[in-house]
């Protein structure tokens, strides 16, 4: 047989090659995400309406609503099953606020379902007892009374403030995330990522530009940040972790205008991203980097990842077209 060469796919934009790798594996949802982001004639800037391709992420999105107002379906794909959780939630806003739709009755109702999920300070569990008898991966356990987990709350409320949204529950929710951002000291990288997701919108911009600076300081003393992608044994993997699971400066930055770019020097910052671009695998996709529980939840992950990947880098002028 003839020597066929690389893969066509080798010499495409990381785009096309992603394209490609969506298609084949996507969910609907993310199918029309990536279509939104990368294909739009538009150029993803969807706002109230107008826009053909937000309305088709919206269709989709709604597809995993439930009728207590919360979304649901292996939304979150490490949580499977037809019911509601704050993790899917977060999933959903974050899916909205892409396309400039974060708002309107629909979060209405959002904030009524977190209410309704609450725990006892006001603000959200990880996981809500409704998940148990439905699979859901190992390291997100189920009890009967769950802690307020800043790891849940402090996206959804940052989202909610960022979009201009005011509701009652935010009010002890936005609290309790001040208490618990100010009070961190030994942590993890999902923990910070959740705070800095917290203090990207919050109102009080002076306040929360400390904390994101007394924030840095623990991510760079704690070494949760690995600033040389390219000698990563010198870089402790966080308990309970998958093995290989470090998280580098374009997790916490995801955007330049994010108050975790200030952590990282301009080298620091190009290194992490040059290796976000290298990481793009043969089939197109970025690779999951936490512990893999089952193929379903494997495979949807991965499409999620790939349209982040892009967008971060896009987000910070590379190309990928």
């Amino acid at each position: 047989m003839a020597e066929t060469g690389a893969s066509p796919l080798a010499a495409s934009s990381p785009v096309a090659r992603a394209e490609h790798f969506v298609w084949l594996t996507a969910r609907i949802l993310e199918q029309r995400r990536f279509a939104y982001h990368f294909l739009n004639n538009t150029g993803g800037t969807g706002g109230a309406g107008g826009d053909p391709a937000a309305d088709a992420v919206e269709t989709a999105l709604n597809a995993y609503g439930t009728e207590d107002g919360g979304y649901g379906y292996a939304l979150e794909p490490d949580l499977r099953g037809p019911v509601s959780q704050p993790l899917h939630v977060g999933h959903a806003l974050r899916v909205l606020d892409t396309i400039r739709r974060c708002g309107g009755q629909r979060v209405e109702r959002v904030c009524r379902y977190l209410t309704s999920v609450s725990t006892s300070d006001g603000a959200l569990p990880a996981i809500h007892p409704s998940q148990r008898g439905y699979p859901s991966a190992p390291f997100v356990p189920v009890v009967d009374d769950p802690p307020s987990e800043l790891l849940a709350t402090g996206p959804v409320v940052g989202l909610l403030h960022r979009n201009e949204v005011w509701h009652a529950w935010l009010f002890r929710a936005t609290d309790f995330c001040w208490a618990a951002v100010e009070s961190l000291e030994k942590s993890h990288p999902y923990e910070i990522q959740a705070a800095v997701a917290f203090l990207d919108g919050a109102p009080d911009r002076p306040r929360a530009e400390a904390a994101a600076d007394r924030l840095g300081r623990i991510a760079r003393e704690q070494r949760l940040v690995a600033l040389d992608p390219e000698r990563l044994d010198s870089y402790p993997v966080a308990p309970g972790y998958a093995p290989g699971e470090h998280h580098f400066a374009h997790d916490y930055a995801k955007v330049p205008e994010s108050l975790a770019r200030a952590w990282f020097t301009d080298e620091e910052m190009a290194r992490s991203l040059d290796f976000l671009e290298r990481a793009q695998q043969e089939d197109g996709g970025w690779p999951v980097l936490w512990r893999q529980w089952a193929p379903g939840s494997a495979l949807e992950s991965r499409p999620i990842v790939t349209i982040e990947a892009l967008r971060t880098l896009q987000a910070y002028g590379r190309s990928i077209t």
